[in-house]
């Protein structure tokens, strides 16, 4: 009902376009056109967002934990996207894999060594048009090394949700990393854990 509802709404503004010369109609269809895409700075919401992992777990499943932690800045623009920026930071300590005793052990050395790496970031250097969505390229440091990663990046959507929430954007990152490339070699000998690793980040933004 909804939907027929929204339907009938859009062919009676056409409707009443139609009738319409100059800049009356003009404004009549621009009622119901879609709203603008716009370019510009956005502070993530990190209660809107998050980043998901996934690794190979005794070369016979997938297993998925996430960081339930996640803040910096991006801008983004779909129309000039040479134009786009990203600075995004990771609280590793933040890790969560739905148990507690494998939390510590993946905040101990053998994993994330939180103590003294207590981030993981990435900057964005640069991003491109490919297919229907963007490859993003830029720089990611984990465990104290910075080694380059290309992800592969869709624009979500954006527009103004009011004054509470404000202009918002948003957008979801997929890349893979071999976390060996970075020091993180427990498990990989005797097939225990996958050496590479998949993740996606899924950002909320808000203009500033």
């Amino acid at each position: 009902m909804l939907a027929l509802g929204l339907a009938a709404g859009v062919m009676f503004a056409g409707g009443m376009a139609m009738g319409l010369t100059g800049k009356d109609a003009a404004a009549a269809t621009a009622a119901v056109a879609p709203e603008p895409m716009k370019a510009g700075g956005f502070k993530i919401d990190p209660v809107h967002s998050g980043v998901v992992y996934r690794i190979r777990h005794v070369g016979v499943s997938n297993f998925w934990g996430r960081f339930n932690k996640v803040d910096g800045m991006f801008s983004f623009d779909p129309a000039n996207p040479s134009s786009s920026m990203f600075d995004i930071t990771i609280d590793a300590a933040s890790v969560d894999s739905n148990n507690k005793q494998r939390d510590e052990h993946l905040k101990s050395p053998d994993f994330f060594n939180t103590k003294q790496f207590p981030s993981i970031t990435f900057k964005s250097k640069e991003c491109r048009k490919s297919g229907e969505g963007f490859d993003l390229v830029g720089d990611m440091t984990l465990l104290g090394k910075t080694m380059p990663v290309t992800a592969k990046l869709t624009h979500i959507g954006e527009g103004d949700r009011g004054e509470r929430m404000g202009y918002r954007s948003g957008v979801e990152a997929t890349f893979t990393f071999k976390r060996s490339d970075f020091g993180m070699n427990y498990g990989i000998k005797g097939d225990a854990l996958g050496d590479e690793v998949m993740v996606v980040v899924a950002l909320e933004g808000q203009r500033q």
